[in-house]
């Protein structure tokens, strides 16, 4: 399994390497943390699939589609993984992205930590981190007072406008607390939930 997650990460770290902050490298490195302290705690949990799910998840990022070089698809076969194995770890990867809400319905555990992994990354302190580096790669203003948050939304729309880097955490943030799926990303989620709401607070009264 070791090997194959080295060789794994060798080969996606050129490609992380062409996005901005808020999806490279050092990002995967925290979503596989988060991961692992997950795996500790659900021992059903296919840990290869999680791991390699992990690693791949962002490959393939609708966000920075001009980038696309290689496939998920591509990456697995070049490592040598079985039909069943890349069935796997490629419906976990599907079951990632929020999508405005509109996220695809969990299919195995495996899915599940890799979801709540990295949507704990998009929380707390380094979310509102990722929050402006994305925003600033975007060119996007920092907060907008007269903007408000879309709180139903196609997936088309999500994508579509450029909201400001503010109002991103009340269209999507600040709702993923509620939407962890195991109990230790639940609680992790709290505390930084927790936070982006004192920051949101202090924000305000700076702006103000």
């Amino acid at each position: 399994m070791e090997d194959m997650i080295t060789e794994c990460r060798e080969l996606i770290v050129s490609i992380y390497g062409k996005f901005d902050a808020s999806h490279d490298v050092d990002h995967i490195d925290r979503v596989m943390k988060n991961a692992e302290k997950i795996l500790q705690t659900e021992p059903t949990a296919d840990e290869l699939v999680v791991r390699l799910a992990v690693l791949l998840h962002d490959v393939e990022d609708k966000k920075y589609e001009s980038l696309h070089e290689i496939t998920v698809d591509e990456l697995l076969e070049k490592m040598g993984a079985s039909k069943h194995l890349s069935c796997k770890v490629k419906s976990a990867i599907e079951s990632v992205s929020f999508n405005g809400g509109h996220s695809k319905e969990l299919r195995s555990i495996e899915g599940a930590i890799v979801r709540d992994a990295d949507r704990l990354d998009a929380i707390g302190a380094i979310g509102i981190a990722r929050t402006f580096a994305f925003g600033g790669a975007r060119g996007r203003k920092l907060y907008n007072q007269n903007e408000e948050a879309r709180m139903s939304m196609s997936e088309s729309e999500y994508r579509s406008k450029d909201t400001a880097s503010v109002t991103h955490f009340y269209e999507k943030l600040l709702l993923l607390k509620d939407l962890m799926v195991t109990e230790e990303g639940q609680r992790i989620a709290q505390e930084r939930h927790e936070f982006m709401l004192r920051f949101l607070e202090q924000l305000k009264k700076e702006i103000q």
